[in-house]
């Protein structure tokens, strides 16, 4: 008689209860083994996407080298809420300048 069913007068309803621990099977190893492979997986896929990004953004970007007395605008990030420039909302400058280049 199983020690619940000794104490309670009735059959334990938890699947703990099912099963004989001499009947149970090892299956840690095979979980662990798994997950690596999975981990190995993902990794593996992430290296490939980060790579194809990567290769689209080399695609669109090139040096740029300017020389000495030349005239540039340098881009302006616009920052919400704040006010840059002495502007402010969609008429906000992208680009400030002319600016020359000394060095």
């Amino acid at each position: 008689m199983a020690p619940f069913e000794a104490l309670y007068g009735r059959w334990c309803r938890s699947p703990i209860g099912w099963f004989d621990p001499s009947e149970a099977k090892l299956y840690g190893t095979d979980l662990v083994q798994d997950a690596l492979d999975k981990v190995k997986l993902i990794q593996e896929r992430l290296r490939t996407a980060q790579s194809r990004q990567k290769s689209y953004v080399d695609q669109k970007t090139r040096d740029v080298s300017f020389m000495v007395g030349e005239k540039v605008l340098l881009k302006v990030s616009p920052m919400k809420g704040v006010m840059r420039f002495g502007k402010k909302g969609k008429l906000s400058p992208r680009f400030i300048g002319p600016f020359e280049v000394l060095r």
